[in-house]
């Protein structure tokens, strides 16, 4: 028992990690249509910020606060510098843009902090001996705390989204972005917003992740965390933010109770599994678990 509680506190902080950054996947894809390849990029971006931040002894709160806002930047400025002039030439223009930005991003990660890896501080006690002890195994307080931070950030986004006036014109331009724009909203504004929050939430994500494993934050640290997310959000629906929420915290718990008890699963065999739930997806249920089928009206 012991031992399956620990595999599945690593799985649920693992799994939060991969929900919180589905739920930035889709709220791209709602408005866009694609997903957003760049999106752990930036997320690692804005976490160097923060740990650069971190070794000028500000607050990692305080960090995270900057980090946060120096991310809805970035995503606000993606959409309208990048995006928006290059969709209406297709989604293959906007794909192939996204991952421009991936490569130069990473790129531009490595060329002002170089390519070592360094250890990022924790918002909360993260020692040796910073845990409770639950049925025999240790739960970390920093495990404890990432999945209450997590928990508060898709509960706010959640409200956000059915419970306010700027979460129902995100909806609406997600359904329908002419007949948004024809009933007087704001849509280059609402998609810009919905970038910036998106990026916002992979800023929060990595800050979170990083300070879990020493000497991880690298230009290498966030592209298999993506290729989870990625499964995660096709796996609960593109267009359906709790699907992706729970298809994350669902592929988290898996991954970490299979990697235990089968040993030979592992390393490169966990992004192997993502592959496989992708595959399996899109054959059987392309539009995901929650998602809604698409459906043309000839």
């Amino acid at each position: 028992m012991q031992l399956f509680l620990e595999y599945l506190f690593d799985g649920i902080s693992n799994g939060a990690i991969f929900a919180a950054l589905a739920l930035a996947l889709v709220m791209v894809f709602r408005g866009t249509g694609t997903i957003n390849f760049a999106q752990g990029e930036m997320a690692l971006f804005t976490t160097y910020i923060a740990w650069g931040l971190t070794t000028k002894n500000v607050p990692v709160v305080l960090c995270l606060l900057i980090a946060t806002a120096a991310g809805f930047v970035l995503g606000a400025v993606t959409e309208r510098v990048l995006i928006r002039p290059i969709e209406r030439r297709g989604l293959l223009a906007t794909l192939i843009v996204l991952l421009g930005l991936f490569l130069a991003l990473n790129s531009l990660d490595g060329i002002l902090w170089g390519n070592q890896n360094y250890s990022m501080p924790s918002l909360f006690p993260n020692s040796v001996s910073s845990f409770v002890t639950v049925g025999g195994a240790r739960l970390y307080w920093a495990n404890l705390g990432l999945w209450i931070l997590v928990a508060v950030l898709v509960g706010a986004m959640f409200q956000l989204f059915n419970h306010t006036r700027l979460g129902l014109h995100m909806r609406a331009t997600a359904s329908n972005r002419e007949s948004a724009s024809l009933s007087g909203i704001p849509v280059g504004r609402i998609l810009l917003l919905g970038w910036g929050f998106a990026a916002a939430i992979g800023a929060v994500a990595g800050i979170l992740l990083t300070p879990l494993t020493p000497d991880s934050l690298g230009v290498g640290e966030m592209f298999p965390i993506l290729i989870q997310a990625s499964a995660a959000a096709l796996f609960g629906g593109l267009d359906s933010p709790g699907g992706a929420v729970s298809a994350g915290l669902l592929m988290g718990i898996v991954e970490s109770l299979l990697s235990g008890y089968v040993p030979a699963i592992g390393g490169q065999l966990q992004e192997a599994i993502a592959f496989v739930a992708i595959v399996l997806v899109l054959l059987v249920r392309p539009q995901g678990l929650f998602g809604s089928k698409e459906v043309e009206r000839v």
